[in-house]
């Protein structure tokens, strides 16, 4: 699958003024990458038997067991057969593709990604206090008080809902200077409190989980790896199907976006 084989079909059915539009409201890209992917799958021969796969783990998921109640879940989801299997289908199409293609360099791509794959849980105080932070953590680090305690009394960030606990999540969310602390920091040691930004963190790590490269995760760097195929393949269509100015000129009214060039309204 290539560019050519997208343009020719995109430029019969959409006119010049139809893609500025679309290109007006960021709709072109999606579509073309969408065209792109369809055009590929269909190419992907199915089995028989891998639909009925398909089919059987839906109505599990759905709390049905047999494939002859079918029609019982058709009717809960309101779908007909054909648009439900033809979705199964895409999505099986999409797997086997990605897995063709890709699954040899899936582990390459997962040990360059592996810092950003790691997860962690730890607790956090967030306050803007140099003094609070320091008598909680001294409360911690005694024993008097707990974090959880402690943060839904005191903290000053969403961790306040959560009893202080942030995570599971990928050590990427988190800001790189807390991001170094925690890599060096061991499970259950109260750090010390440290400031970012305008706040004053007490932090503990509680469990460190490095990422592992197992048959979920190949199927993550797989569908990654395919995506970013996707988005070139998008990027050299729509290079070919640059719209002139004067056509979008002349097919939409537009009112200059000098003012507001970096799409912000905080200005």
């Amino acid at each position: 699958m290539n560019c050519p084989q997208v343009l020719p079909d995109l430029k019969r059915v959409i006119g010049g003024e139809g893609r500025a539009l679309l290109q007006r409201f960021d709709l072109l890209r999606p579509l073309v990458e969408q065209m792109v992917t369809q055009t590929v799958l269909a190419d992907v021969e199915i089995s028989d038997q891998d639909l009925d796969q398909a089919r059987l783990e839906l109505l599990d998921q759905r709390g049905y067991e047999r494939l002859d109640q079918w029609s019982e879940l058709l009717h809960e989801i309101g779908r007909s057969h054909q648009e439900v299997v033809d979705r199964l289908a895409g999505v099986i199409r999409r797997q086997s593709l990605m897995r063709e293609q890709f699954a040899a360099k899936a582990e390459a791509r997962f040990l360059d990604r592996k810092h950003e794959l790691d997860q962690v849980v730890y607790s956090l105080l967030r306050l803007e206090s140099s003094f609070l932070a320091r008598e909680l953590y001294l409360q911690i680090e005694s024993g008097e008080s707990n974090f959880a305690d402690l943060a839904k009394r005191y903290a000053e960030g969403p961790e306040r809902n959560t009893n202080g606990i942030v995570g599971p999540v990928s050590l990427t969310q988190a800001h790189p200077d807390l991001v170094e602390k925690l890599r060096v920091s061991q499970p259950g040691v109260l750090l010390e409190p440290f400031k970012i930004s305008d706040w004053w963190l007490v932090v503990r790590l509680e469990r460190y989980s490095p990422a592992t490269f197992t048959d979920e995760v190949s199927d993550r760097m797989c569908r990654e790896m395919f995506d970013a195929w996707v988005s070139e393949q998008a990027d050299a269509c729509l290079e070919q199907l640059q719209i002139p100015s004067h056509e979008h000129d002349e097919s939409i009214d537009s009112e200059p976006m000098t003012a507001f060039s970096d799409f912000s309204i905080s200005k």
